[in-house]
């Protein structure tokens, strides 16, 4: 879900610290220096859920049995080929032969069921444990494996390409936060934490010649002004969606490229429904009437983003339109608040992560919570606080981010998670849906979940962003589109 922090904050320490790297990156051509506004937690997509971790390990270092494409299609990658069983429960994987770990170790079919019996044990702290522990996986032979879903999921193989599904070495498993060993291409060179981290090109992977970019820095900037700077002086070649105020000076300019990437990403504004008055569903309601999404899109993405009504996107299977449940109303909201007996002003604290968008788009909702007699105070937070306070703790009361999964509307089927939402009338659908095969039936199905959770007003739905990369013009082989959120470095080269 989420993205990440980083420390650097001037153009000039930014200039200062990423020259050299640079001055390779420009003047071999067989380098590349790639900048991102989050600095990943840790290097083990299996135990956090930053986003920024599969940035730099997804199909780089760590690989999975599936590959998601830039645009959406699933196709082998540590698999060869896969079976469905008629009931839709059955997969049986042929995996690739002759592929090593970095540590000299095998890749077959004992190292998956490992990797996916570690991921849904009691003891996992995978974001989709719920999803593994319902996997039953058994080795046939070597290469050869069958995975026995307990219900009918027809994207299990788009869930099998994601990070949480990385195919991890038993021996090293545990050690791959900081030392992440894997099957891929590339292979962690060194990390200085709070600034860069590089990747080299591994000489051990089975097709050395699939990638063309022998070494790949990722430096992290988090300042929008420093992060242009860094593209501008040429310390930068790549820079992942960046932070919009500063597209329109890259437009016109011929140096450059600009690409606007659709996404599966929801930003929100969360809501704790266990936290009184937010509990009661009418002071929800009252703050969805109160916010204009138009205006929030304009402060928070500079109109970089799509009106959502429900935590779901245009473009994803079974989608509908929900913006009209809870349209922007103030005289509503206020009536709402009376209706739920509340005096104003009512106090509350809006947590925030570090990113642009959710810093400048708190200061548009406070303004306009402020117009019903909401006062909001704000809490900016780095993302380890946010971590631990907000998404671990379910400390707080309001807070914003983008949830960035393709297929995340079963998070509000969860007891535990961090917005606190219950439904016994959802969790039913979402089973459901997850045991629906028909296409037509399932998304018909998604619709009624879209619909319900903006009835019951279960979090501030804003937008869709669009994500804006800005590369040197010769810079080929980005993504166009952001199914997942992952830097494939095997497909970049200098034109």
């Amino acid at each position: 879900m989420l993205n990440r922090r980083t420390l650097l904050a001037t153009a000039g320490a930014t200039v200062a610290l990423a020259s050299p790297v640079a001055g390779m990156a420009q003047g071999r051509k067989d380098a590349i220096v790639i900048g991102m506004a989050l600095e990943p937690p840790g290097l083990d997509p299996t135990a956090g859920a930053a986003a920024a971790i599969a940035e730099v390990v997804q199909y780089n270092i760590l690989e999975t049995l599936t590959k998601i494409n830039a645009d959406g299609s699933v196709t082998p990658l540590l698999a060869e080929s896969w079976e469905v069983s008629p009931d839709l429960k059955t997969y049986t994987f042929k995996l690739r032969r002759g592929v090593k770990y970095q540590n000299g170790e095998p890749f077959n079919a004992s190292t998956v069921k490992f990797a996916f019996d570690r991921a849904g044990s009691e003891k996992s702290t995978n974001k989709d444990k719920r999803t593994f522990a319902n996997l039953s996986t058994q080795v046939v032979d070597d290469y050869t494996v069958v995975i026995i879903n307990k219900e009918i999921d027809p994207d299990l193989p788009f869930v099998l390409g994601q990070a949480t599904a990385v195919i991890v070495e038993p021996k090293s498993a545990d050690g791959n936060a900081t030392k992440p060993v894997g099957t891929g291409p590339y292979k962690l060179d060194s990390w200085a934490k709070g600034s860069s981290l590089t990747l080299s090109k591994w000489d051990g992977f089975r097709s050395p010649a699939t990638a063309r970019i022998n070494k790949v820095t990722f430096r992290f900037i988090s300042d929008t002004a420093a992060q242009a700077a860094a593209l501008m002086a040429g310390d930068v070649d790549v820079f992942t969606r960046i932070g919009t105020r500063v597209v329109p000076q890259f437009k016109m300019n011929p140096q450059f490229q600009v690409i606007l990437a659709g996404s599966r990403a929801k930003t929100i504004l969360s809501i704790n429904n266990k936290k009184k008055p937010l509990d009661d569903v009418r002071v929800r309601r009252a703050i969805l009437a109160a916010i204009d999404r138009k205006a929030v899109i304009e402060g928070a993405a500079d109109g970089f983003g799509v009106p959502i009504g429900s935590h779901y996107v245009p473009g994803a299977a079974g989608y509908v339109d929900t913006t009209g449940v809870n349209p922007f109303d103030i005289e509503k909201a206020k009536k709402l608040l009376a209706e739920a007996g509340v005096k104003t002003p009512l106090e509350l604290t809006m947590t925030l992560p570090p990113p642009p968008y959710a810093r400048q788009g708190g200061e548009v909702i406070v303004a306009q919570l402020a117009k019903i007699g909401i006062t909001v105070k704000v809490q900016n937070v780095e993302w380890a606080q946010w971590l631990s306070g907000t998404y671990g703790n379910k400390d707080y009361d309001l807070s914003i981010v983008s949830h960035v999964e393709p297929f995340d509307l079963g998070n509000y089927a969860k007891p535990d998670y961090y917005w606190g939402y219950q439904s016994k009338a959802f969790n039913a659908l979402f089973d459901k849906i997850r045991a629906t095969a028909n296409a037509a039936e399932r998304n018909k199905l998604l619709g009624e979940a879209q619909k319900m959770l903006a009835v019951d007003a279960a979090n501030g739905f804003l937008y869709q962003p669009q994500f804006p990369t800005i590369a040197k013009k010769n810079v080929k082989g980005i993504w166009k589109e952001n199914p997942i959120f992952v830097n494939d470095l095997s497909a970049l080269s200098w034109g």
